[in-house]
């Protein structure tokens, strides 16, 4: 089976009611980086970081996929299908997806803020002071801003191997993850689902020029 990698980004999500963080009334307008998405914001108010964090995780609990996700497990049946998400939320494993990397962390996975590598699953909210194993705080096991993406390398080994790229709702913007589009073998075709992309492709892109559901909907008909 062929190999097709998802890269995914906050308009798949978006159509399942969660917020995205750069459009108009985005969760970037409503607070500021510096205040909950930073190490320094955590050391600073750790109380405000984590009401954000559990509001998010509350709202992503109430969502539900749409027929973009459940379209990328429909894809299982014909390619081998692995997604690379930017999204923090858990839609691609509630559709049914079976290899999911979550670039940018999980708003359902809490880590120590002495040792990262010491991580659990979460549900609920993060009591402030609640401690880890190691003696350090949970905070929520997201990468902020400032922090190294430690996923970028297994995200980059799989779309060395990718025979076909979808990247559906990023418009790729935000490094290092928008680069990794240019490391796709020469040749594999590309395909971008996107009412409005951001950036140039090559001449083996095909852009759907739609919001999720109704660009998987014409994909699904080109593969």
């Amino acid at each position: 089976m062929k190999k097709l990698i998802g890269l995914t980004g906050a308009g798949i999500s978006a159509e399942s009611g969660l917020q995205t963080f750069r459009d108009h009334n985005g969760l970037w307008e409503q607070h500021r980086i510096e205040d909950v998405a930073t190490p320094e914001a955590w050391k600073r108010h750790p109380e405000r970081v984590l009401d954000f964090y559990n509001r998010r995780r509350r709202q992503a609990l109430e969502a539900r996929p749409n027929s973009a996700h459940t379209g990328l497990v429909t894809l299982e049946a014909t390619y081998k299908v692995h997604i690379i998400t930017q999204n923090v939320d858990n839609l691609h494993e509630q559709a049914g997806s079976t290899s999911v990397l979550h670039l940018h962390g999980s708003l359902f996975s809490k880590c120590s803020d002495r040792d990262r590598r010491i991580a659990a699953p979460v549900f609920e909210d993060i009591p402030l002071d609640s401690k880890a194993p190691d003696g350090g705080r949970w905070r929520p096991d997201i990468v902020w801003f400032g922090e190294a993406v430690e996923q970028y390398g297994p995200a980059l080994d799989l779309v060395k191997t990718a025979d076909v790229l979808v990247v559906i709702g990023t418009s790729l913007q935000v490094y290092p993850a928008a680069g990794l589009v240019d490391f796709v073998p020469y040749g594999a075709p590309i395909y971008v689902i996107d009412p409005d992309p951001g950036r140039q492709f090559n001449r083996f892109t095909t852009v759907i020029a739609q919001k999720a559901t109704a660009g998987m909907t014409a994909l699904l008909d080109m593969l």
